[in-house]
């Protein structure tokens, strides 16, 4: 129904981008991107996308606007030129905590944001481990929401770690969180917090589950200012964690994030190149997992109307 596929990418994450264009030997192709001194910003395409199978690899990640609107600004671009079907590969999606109104006179911004690239010119979406699921439900347009977890869950098979405990930070990352236990045939314990109503920060109350003299997995979907992770760390600790692994999708790592983490007693961080990872926030014991095998498999499998979900098919996720 289309013709080749064309990748584009926008400045959010090129290192990726080059990663998934050299996994699937198809060169990316040219673009201006120019940001004028009013900071108004001018995309020009190099070459024709007229009935092609176009996907655009842009994260949302920091500098979160600037991202977004290039983003947009080439869906709209390559709609205008005639391109056959444009997919909108996003390995972040931001604003995605902003998924409900929780209080009186706030917006749901990630249903504004899933509404502009839809109307920018996406035919489809691609996006991996969105912090709430029901998100999907506010695109018109079809897509794939992957998971990493599978690739995670993968390493630590590798590492064999013995009587491991798998521990949720967040009571509401539970589902995954079991998936995750589930494929480790491993226990699973829950820290369970709340935030405080004056400054946003989270405080861990409690453990649910048994930790002492165990190695010990932490998983989330993000960390940001690692305030949650660590108070889930300081848990654990407390409660006799013999070694301590923190493992999560998203490395957003704002703020006071790398002091955090650089200061507790973590014996590893495993995360995914999702958001780009300058030198100065890698941690002597971080290891960084690519996503670009996983997002070049279903680049290949939507250009060919191939099920993307066999991709899972033995991860519990899809269970």
């Amino acid at each position: 129904m289309y013709g080749d596929i064309k990748l584009f990418s926008g400045t959010g994450c090129e290192t990726l981008a080059e990663e998934i264009s050299q996994h699937l030997q198809v060169p990316l192709s040219g673009r201006d991107i120019i940001q004028f001194p009013n900071e108004n910003l001018f995309v020009r395409l190099h070459e024709s996308v007229r009935g092609q199978d176009v996907f655009v690899i842009q994260t949302t990640s920091a500098p979160v606007n600037r991202n977004i609107m290039e983003l947009l600004i080439m869906l709209d671009t390559l709609k205008r030129a005639s391109a056959g079907r444009v997919t909108a590969v996003i390995p972040y999606f931001s604003y995605a905590r902003s998924d409900k109104k929780d209080q009186p006179r706030v917006p749901i911004t990630a249903r504004l944001v899933a509404d502009l690239i839809t109307t920018a010119g996406a035919d489809r979406y691609v996006l991996i481990d969105l912090h709430a699921g029901q998100i999907q439900g506010f695109f018109s347009i079809p897509g794939d929401e992957l998971t990493v977890f599978a690739l995670l869950s993968d390493y630590y098979k590798e590492k064999d770690l013995k009587d491991e405990v798998v521990v949720s930070a967040d009571l509401g990352f539970a589902k995954k969180a079991r998936n995750f236990a589930v494929e480790q045939d491993a226990p699973l314990a829950f820290v369970e917090k709340r935030r405080t109503d004056n400054t946003g920060e989270s405080e861990s109350l409690t453990l649910i589950g048994d930790v002492t003299d165990k190695p010990v997995i932490i998983v989330d979907d993000e960390v940001d200012t690692a305030g949650s992770i660590c108070n889930a760390v300081r848990t654990v600790h407390e409660h006799g964690a013999r070694e301590i692994y923190l493992c999560f999708a998203h490395a957003v790592l704002s703020g006071p994030a790398i002091k955090r983490l650089s200061a507790a007693p973590i014996t590893e961080i495993v995360t995914t190149n999702t958001v780009p990872m300058p030198p100065e926030k890698r941690l002597p014991n971080m290891k960084i997992i690519s996503v670009a095998p996983l997002l070049s498999g279903v680049i290949e499998r939507v250009h060919l109307g191939r099920s993307v979900g066999k991709m899972f098919a033995n991860y519990h996720t899809y269970a």
